[in-house]
């Protein structure tokens, strides 16, 4: 059962042709009847007929309470014939922060760092006029928060020229990153699906709601999309993008 699980959740190469292959390989069959949560010395961990699942790296796939041990089992529980692991966000996600996260924290943690030191939300577009508003209405009640909460204040740009920001508002916002691996490696999750650090923190310290979170982040594809037309693939992008920003929202709401 180990080396299937390796192969289910196997990273994606560097190779961008490998890749497109590793995404067309065949979904293995489910081999499985139940899938239950059970309490372990390691957390909470999921069975599949009563035997634990392991992460890639072998390590038990263990949640730290019931309730998202509980909404990891039912992914597996709604799965179909075949094992789809984009229907297997969470656990995913499980994986990641248990084989890696866990082990390397401040790392982590320094990399959302570095996404506030030039955050989406301080690049504003020069125009056209109605953009320029969609941001500043999606935008700035994230960039008040910041600044009425923490007292971080942040320069803002036009175009994409870098702009050095002022040390103490990032240390400010910096304070805000979280340090318990599970917690943190969904910031970070949401941090690089969103390009914003801000966002993720925001929506960590819930100052915005999920959906606003998204919105904020999307402003700008969104705004191409009306302007050139739907791009399907794009679409079907965003949509998987989605259900892992749900994963991780899932562990910042269920694990407080």
């Amino acid at each position: 059962m180990v080396d299937l699980f390796e192969e289910i959740f196997s990273e994606s190469t560097a190779d961008p042709n490998e890749t497109a292959r590793q995404s067309m390989r065949t979904l293995r069959r489910r081999f499985y009847k139940t899938a239950t949560a059970r309490k372990t010395n390691d957390g909470f961990a999921v069975e599949l007929d009563d035997k634990p699942v392991r992460t890639p790296a072998r390590h038990l796939l263990a949640f730290p309470n019931l309730a998202l041990a509980e909404q990891a089992a039912s992914e597996w529980r709604d799965q179909a014939e075949f094992i789809d692991p984009a229907k297997l966000p969470l656990t995913r996600l499980a994986n990641t922060i248990i084989d890696a996260v866990t082990h390397a924290c401040a790392g982590v943690a320094a990399d959302i760092a570095k996404y506030i030191a030039s955050d989406l939300l301080f690049y504003r577009a020069e125009g056209p006029e109605r953009l320029v508003a969609r941001q500043h209405e999606k935008w700035d009640p994230i960039l008040a928060w910041a600044r009425e909460t923490c007292g971080a204040r942040f320069v803002l740009a036009q175009g994409v020229v870098f702009v050095t920001q002022p040390e103490a508002a990032v240390e400010a916002m910096r304070r805000l990153i979280p340090t318990d691996p599970w917690r943190l490696g969904a910031v970070h999750v949401i941090t690089t699906l969103t390009g914003s650090a801000l966002i993720a923190l925001a929506l960590s310290e819930q100052a915005i709601s999920p959906d606003e979170a998204w919105s904020a982040a999307h402003v700008d594809e969104k705004w191409n999309e009306e302007i050139w037309g739907r791009d399907d693939i794009a679409c079907a992008r965003r949509a998987q993008r989605r259900i892992d920003f749900g994963a991780a929202v899932c562990v910042l709401r269920l694990f407080p």
